[in-house]
């Protein structure tokens, strides 16, 4: 089913980030395209794309027939991010339990449809060095554990017979997104300080460059195998805030803070905004996440699907300042 374009997508997560981008290439590509949306959902982001719009939830194992049935590919986008006051059971219920009902109803499909799994090099936890993807899961947070758990689900379907592709993609930013832009507002507005210096590396990844290597998987990824897409360096957080500062013509931030203080300050804040029911601006997580390299390898993306990031950080961060600019984000 990989090898040949498909008449019919279903997406779930579709009016998210990551998976309105998926399903727009995948209608400009003359796909057909079905998408899970729940009764309170906001689909304008999906505003002028054909789409037929199945009112459900990853949650509902009931809700999901109509939508897989006649697919060809199913893309799983759906997901819950680990943000601040999300507990661990909320995410293995949208997560795993999510992740679970819906290659239930892949498998039940007479289609026998292609599922893209979509996952997280997270799963990984820290890594010094540019692992594969055979790397032992070691997941450190809430998040990433849930997500672990999704991939083992996804792989018992796989092993049950169900074509199932997984992908990793990595730090992802770019036009449409909400969760870096307070990355982009806080450097703007003089708030953004680095840990330990910012010598820690990550590896941005471009929206635009994710969507080619998910469709590259969808077409060319061998069932059973995850794919690790992550952009063409790594960059230190020093870097990557000195250039959002280059793009947006603002100074780049100077505070550092040393770990251990940044951990107190953080754990902190969350007590204070556990007791006045807001969100903390700082979380230990995010400390960790700034302070931690997190490589992986996407040699396995090259060599197997023909795959490789197009935009360097210079490129992507001043097509995203452009793009939050033209809509006033910043």
């Amino acid at each position: 089913m990989g090898g040949r374009a498909p008449g019919r997508a279903a997406v779930t997560g579709a009016t998210g980030f990551l998976g309105s981008a998926v399903a727009r290439a995948l209608a400009a590509s003359g796909v057909e395209v079905h998408a899970l949306r729940r009764a309170s959902s906001d689909v304008s982001v999906l505003a002028g794309v054909p789409v037929t719009w199945h009112e459900g939830d990853v949650g509902e194992p009931a809700t999901l027939g109509p939508l897989v049935e006649g697919a060809d590919w199913i893309v799983h986008a759906a997901g819950r991010l680990g943000a601040f006051g999300v507990t661990e059971s909320e995410l293995a219920e949208a997560n795993v339990a999510g992740t679970r009902n819906l290659m239930e109803a892949a498998l039940s499909s007479p289609r026998r449809p292609r599922v893209l799994h979509l996952s997280s090099p997270g799963v990984l936890g820290p890594t010094a060095r540019p692992v594969e993807e055979d790397a032992a899961p070691a997941p450190t947070t809430a998040y990433e554990r849930s997500k672990a758990e999704a991939e083992r689900v996804a792989l018992d379907f796989a092993r049950r017979g169900l074509d199932v592709v997984l992908a990793r993609p990595g730090f992802i930013y770019g036009p449409g997104d909400r969760h870096v832009l307070r990355l982009f507002q806080a450097i703007q507005r003089g708030r953004f300080f680095y840990v330990d210096r910012g010598r820690s590396l990550c590896q941005p990844t471009f929206v635009e460059d994710v969507v080619a290597g998910l469709l590259a998987c969808l077409r060319r990824g061998r069932a059973g195998e995850a794919y690790h897409l992550v952009g063409p360096r790594p960059v230190t957080f020093r870097e990557l805030g000195a250039t959002i500062a280059s793009a947006l013509a603002v100074s780049p931030p100077r505070l550092s803070l040393p770990r251990w203080s940044a951990m107190l300050v953080a754990g902190g804040l969350e007590g204070l905004a556990r007791a006045g029911g807001f969100t903390a601006p700082l979380t230990r997580n995010g400390v960790a996440f700034f302070s931690q390299d997190r490589l992986v390898s996407s040699r396995k993306a090259r060599d197997e699907l023909g795959w490789a990031p197009r935009n360097d950080v210079a490129a992507g961060v001043a097509r995203t300042v452009a793009w939050y600019q033209g809509r006033r984000w910043l």
